[in-house]
């Protein structure tokens, strides 16, 4: 029986995006294999890519030149995630960013969600608000926003950004994707005991979901 997929990603990652899109279509295709079966928990954990990013972030032209050594270089790696991302539905548009964020309010927002049995609809507004929308992560209200539209109370939102609620949490998510060699995200776990890592196609997802339920019912 599949009972849990945790997902280690970050929301700055494209790749964490597609990967998204084709766990959903793994998942409605295992189901379909088993009709009766209970649909499995998806839990989000957090990685940062930047984890010594600034909190007020920084110029999105000015992390690429760091980062890949300019503009040129990075559309010429952002076209394959693009021809990805168009093969799961996603319309990437790198061009609009501005900010290169911190994601530290972004993941709590995430955990806090999680409290909530929604981080699944906010995952998928904190993806399309990056790379489609072009948000800005580093504000809180935009994040606030984005909660709202997930199911979430805003004021809630508001306040919990605030404090230090679930810092801790985040941070022994990130120590726990070390401790467990994840060197790159998507990263799934399925049942808590099958790993797989980056943005598979979904029949690979299938698979493993597969034999995690098998070994689970030896």
């Amino acid at each position: 029986m599949l009972e849990s997929i945790d997902v280690i990603s970050d929301v700055v990652c494209p790749w964490c995006y597609i990967g998204k899109r084709h766990l959903e279509a793994a998942l409605e295709r295992y189901q379909a294999r088993h009709p009766d079966a209970a649909v499995p928990t998806v839990n989000w954990h957090a990685y940062q890519l930047n984890p010594d990013m600034p909190r007020e972030g920084m110029d999105r032209k000015d992390y690429l030149e760091r980062k890949f050594g300019g503009p040129q270089r990075a559309a010429e790696i952002y076209a394959r995630v693009t021809q990805a991302g168009t093969g799961a539905g996603i319309p990437f548009d790198f061009g609009r960013m501005q900010i290169q964020p911190n994601t530290t309010q972004a993941h709590r927002l995430i955990a806090w969600a999680g409290v909530q049995d929604r981080q699944g609809p906010l995952m998928d507004l904190l993806f399309q608000g990056y790379f489609i929308d072009a948000r800005d992560f580093t504000k809180d209200d935009v994040l606030a926003d984005l909660a709202a539209a997930a199911g979430l109370d805003r004021a809630d939102a508001v306040t919990f950004l605030a404090s230090d609620e679930l810092r801790d949490d985040v941070g022994a998510d990130e120590k726990m994707a070390r401790q467990i060699g994840v060197q790159g995200v998507p990263f799934f776990i399925f049942n808590r005991r099958l790993a797989c890592s980056g943005a598979q196609p979904p029949d690979v997802l299938v698979d493993a979901m597969e034999e995690a339920a098998a070994t689970a019912a030896t």
